[in-house]
């Protein structure tokens, strides 16, 4: 395949219209924005109209036009569902995470995707960000020693809101957890490795919702290190500095901002030269560390263009279904401790 990908999306208000829409699928060099659904018809309209697309009328509608890919950005309860059609109508799934409701969910949808010869991705846009990319690199190449600890947090304001999708297990999953430390976890699998078991700490601390809205989560990796990812519904917006900490035998990656939905973000490492002997009297340096400027990646965009790339050479995409299936089983692990007070391993 060759030229532009053709996108369909499925649930085009909230965070596609916010973001993956204007920033990701209308900015691609190698895709291009062809039909909107929503469930909300006006909203499905005003969409349309902004971004020059066509207005489906139902999920039906989009899947018999001409289109090659899909992304679905609806609440996780319908992501089964709305994959299984897509598949059999032959387009290529971007999914946001979760994907699906449960680790059952994610194997069926991986299944028939694979049946029915076509891609299957998960949003996990923060991967591509300029400062994550750089902090993988500096660790393959050994800058950070052995890894020994990793924290990564992301916090919001998230008061009682009605119909709020996200606060109710029935149609998100679970709350804080599942919503947002999804991406924590997943980046820190992407940098550290593979997580072999966890405990995990889930609470209502401030709101009264259905779904949690605190976390903790503590994580032992597969190669001894040794990480948490804390995610909270009640902690104001300017409060959060949405950190990223990681720790080596070598030194240390410091940064904050860049777990989020934007570009920005400031990254710091304090990277010790190679044959540093012990220093009995601990001294701090107060250098202010090797400043990670980069040019800003948008996200959202990278994520299309890679997923339709993928779809144009006809190979795997970088961050696969696998992807969102490892994530599945280490929520579904932390749900598991959270409930059973218990160190949990990750199947």
């Amino acid at each position: 395949m060759s030229g532009k990908i053709k996108w369909g999306v499925i649930g085009s208000g909230g965070i596609a219209r916010r973001r993956t829409i204007p920033e990701g699928i209308s900015k691609a060099r190698n895709g291009k924005l062809s039909v909107v659904f929503d469930i909300d018809p006006q909203v499905n309209s005003e969409v349309a109209k902004e971004f020059g697309a066509e207005e489906a009328g139902s999920i039906e509608a989009l899947l018999d036009a001409d289109i090659d890919a899909v992304y679905i950005a609806t609440p996780p309860c319908h992501h089964a569902n709305q994959v299984r059609a897509s598949a059999k109508a032959g387009k290529h799934v971007l999914c946001e995470k979760p994907l699906g409701m449960t680790v059952a969910d994610a194997e069926e949808m991986i299944e028939l995707c694979q049946q029915k010869s076509v891609k299957l991705g998960c949003a996990f846009m923060m991967r591509f960000a300029a400062q994550h990319t750089e902090a993988l690199k500096l660790i393959n190449q050994g800058r950070l020693g052995r890894p020994t600890y990793a924290r990564a947090q992301l916090s919001c304001w998230y008061p009682p809101i009605e119909g709020a999708w996200r606060q109710d297990p029935d149609t998100g999953g679970g709350g804080s957890l599942i919503d947002m430390g999804g991406h924590c976890i997943d980046l820190l699998e992407m940098l550290f490795g593979r997580i072999s078991r966890v405990s995990c700490f889930i609470n209502n601390t401030v709101h009264d919702y259905k779904s949690e809205d605190s976390a903790a989560a503590m994580l032992f990796f597969e190669n001894g290190a040794i990480g948490t990812v804390d995610t909270f519904f009640c902690i104001p917006d300017n409060s959060s500095k949405n950190v990223l900490e990681l720790y080596g035998s070598r030194g240390s990656i410091l940064a904050k901002g860049t777990i989020g939905q934007g570009p920005s973000g400031e990254m710091v490492a304090f990277l010790e030269r190679e044959g540093k002997a012990y220093d009995a009297q601990q001294a701090r340096d107060e250098s202010e560390g090797l400043v990670i400027a980069l040019a800003a990646v948008n996200t959202y965009q990278a994520e299309i263009e890679e997923f339709s790339q993928a779809i144009i050479e006809d190979r795997e995409p970088l961050i696969g279904a696998e992807a969102g299936l490892r994530n599945q089983k280490i929520i579904a692990a932390c749900y598991e401790s959270a409930k059973s007070g218990q160190v949990v391993e990750v199947d």
